[in-house]
């Protein structure tokens, strides 16, 4: 059996029920799984993966090996790993390295040993794989076909690296497919965020005031599932909700969520002004956009009261901190319903075939909007859903210029 370093072996069977539980949510990635172990189109390619290491992540390796690849894989989060799945892939010959609650160390080290195994193919989810590769093992480049990021935050960075002329092989952005980020960051994220703040803190929703920082896909999802939960929430005039400066909403918030993808979204200075027992939770990938180091320094006591919400003494109020300021629909809660996975990791296996297949300069790329529509067709197959497809007269209009009024 290759290497792993999971936390505990005997929670095997318990994560094979698991990962066989998502995958009866997961019928479009079964599709492609019955494809792939037809053609086996990643024969011989090894997939370095450093992603929630989740019950339908477990579905993605599974449908890689099906085609035909090595799988090696690291968790992208120190909390996200659910023990239960690693050790079941363990058990099925995939090098695993992951726990939950890693300490920043073997975070690195899994990372080292995700590029010990001379990954073909990358697939991260916040970019730590690659900016590994690229800082300390850049003469392993040449080995890289190519790689693909799962997540927003993942895709600034890479755009980053790419204006700085520093990155050094493809990457296909499988967050910008239609058929991930409209779905994923929007119904995903807003679900998932609000299982986490649910599970960390049980409060009661109905009557809060809720602040989200951020108004993209994921930031528009948790809004308008907060506001389905009687809360009042500050983001968005078009859909409802008012629109202000952090300065303002910090004294009108009862629970504030982060998902802007960038760097302090929530300072010091405003904690100081929120609240007692106001509540602050991340849904953002990193770890840095509460600023946690400020308020832990301001703070004049800190305590766990609950298994993933701590409590903060900063002027003698209380602030409330889920899951250590990390992805609190991973750190509390189980992340995505798999059936919004199903879609994404849809994505992720048509990007390592198309990078088997075709040779890429190395930048950004987004998969062709073909293949997103086969992935959208996929899907909607899988869910019985049937539509109607256009005659070839009207197909001819749409092609056409010469009709007018």
């Amino acid at each position: 059996m290759p290497e792993s370093i999971v936390k505990d072996k005997s929670l095997a069977k318990q994560g094979r029920s698991n990962i066989e539980f998502a995958e009866l949510e997961m019928a479009a990635l079964l599709k492609i799984r019955e494809r792939f172990a037809r053609e086996k189109p990643l024969k011989g390619i090894r997939v370095g993966m450093a992603l929630h290491v989740t019950k339908e992540t477990a579905v993605l390796v599974r449908t890689l090996m099906a085609g035909g690849a090595q799988v090696a894989i690291t968790g992208c989060n120190p909390l996200s790993t659910q023990d239960d799945v690693a050790a079941a892939l363990a058990e099925e010959g995939v090098s695993v390295f992951a726990y939950k609650g890693e300490t920043k160390a073997d975070y690195y080290r899994f990372l080292n040993k995700v590029i010990d195994f001379r990954p073909q193919i990358t697939i991260d989810d916040g970019c730590d794989l690659v900016t590994e590769i690229h800082t300390k093992h850049s003469g392993m480049i040449k080995e890289i076909i190519g790689g693909a990021e799962e997540t927003t935050t993942g895709i600034i960075r890479l755009k980053a690296m790419e204006r700085d002329k520093a990155l050094k092989y493809p990457i296909i952005a499988v967050n910008d497919n239609k058929t991930k980020h409209l779905v994923d960051n929007y119904y995903g994220t807003g679900q998932s965020t609000i299982d986490g703040i649910l599970r960390a803190s049980n409060v009661l929703f109905a009557g809060k005031t809720l602040v989200v920082a951020g108004y993209g896909s994921c930031g528009k999802g948790v809004a308008l599932r907060a506001k389905g939960l009687g809360v009042r929430a500050l983001q968005a005039v078009l859909d409802g909700f008012r629109v202000m400066p952090m300065s303002e909403a910090e004294r009108l918030g009862d629970i504030f969520v982060s998902v802007t993808g960038g760097r302090h979204a929530i300072t010091l200075a405003h904690m100081k002004a929120m609240k007692d027992r106001a509540m602050l939770f991340n849904a953002g990938h990193f770890d840095i956009e509460i600023d946690l180091a400020g308020l832990g320094k301001a703070s004049s006591s800190r305590k766990k009261v609950r298994p993933f919400l701590d409590e903060y003494v900063l002027s003698g109020k209380k602030i409330f901190v889920g899951g250590e300021g990390r992805l609190i629909n991973l750190a509390a809660a189980e992340g995505h319903p798999s059936a919004v996975m199903s879609l994404s990791f849809c994505g992720q296996a048509m990007a390592v075939e198309y990078l088997v297949k075709n040779k890429l300069a190395p930048k950004v790329h987004t998969l062709p909007v073909e293949i997103d529509d086969e992935i959208a067709k996929i899907a909607l197959e899988a869910m019985g859903i049937r539509k109607d497809s256009l005659t070839a007269e009207q197909k001819k209009y749409l092609e056409s210029w010469q009709h007018g009024t």
